[in-house]
């Protein structure tokens, strides 16, 4: 039987991996240079935001009630347009630390989860590939299957989506040889 704790090398490993390989992808790589694009009058739009807007996530228009025979105003709004979701963090530059930390602890998480599902799935001394797939497959799903929402529900394009998945493939794949590499025999 194989338990996690035999699986520590491949959990740092896999989580060490892919925090390399998320810094390159966001900090050298050019494919999300265009993920976000300028608003047409920023400084406008900064200026109706108000610097006093508390850090959430806002809806425009907002309604309260979702049926237009009850809300006809709110309805034309959404006709009208614009429609959107607004993210708003706290002032400021990022703490980068802060947000590293936060990265590597989601990529541990990650590579535990991919850990105990191996454990529970793949025997001692099964084939390279055999535990490839299953892990690279497992991992894929945890980084990437969960931004799928966000363009059916909340608008995000889905180029962006796509290249999201791109980035997960790659992170499940370093993930998947991290535990394929030392899968205990």
């Amino acid at each position: 039987m194989v338990t996690i704790a035999s699986l520590w090398l491949s959990l740092l490993l896999a989580t060490v991996l892919v925090w390399i390989a998320s810094a390159l992808v966001w900090m050298v790589l050019p494919h999300h240079k265009s993920d976000y694009r300028r608003l047409p009058d920023e400084d406008g739009a900064r200026a109706a935001l108000t610097p006093d807007l508390a850090p959430g996530q806002y809806m425009i228009p907002h309604l309260t009630e979702w049926d237009p025979a009850k809300d006809p105003e709110g309805a034309k709004k959404f006709a009208e347009g614009p429609v959107g979701f607004l993210t708003v963090v706290p002032r400021g530059l990022p703490n980068m630390g802060n947000k590293v930390l936060r990265s590597l602890v989601f990529y541990l998480f990650v590579a535990g989860t991919v850990a105990y599902l191996a454990t529970r799935s793949i025997p001692a001394g099964a084939e390279y590939l055999t535990v490839f797939r299953f892990t690279g497959t497992v991992a894929w799903a945890a980084y990437g299957f969960a931004i799928i929402p966000d363009a059916i529900w909340f608008g995000r394009p889905w180029k962006t989506v796509w290249k999201h998945l791109a980035d997960a493939f790659l992170y499940a794949l370093l993930t998947a040889g991290a535990f394929a590499g030392f899968w205990p025999g």
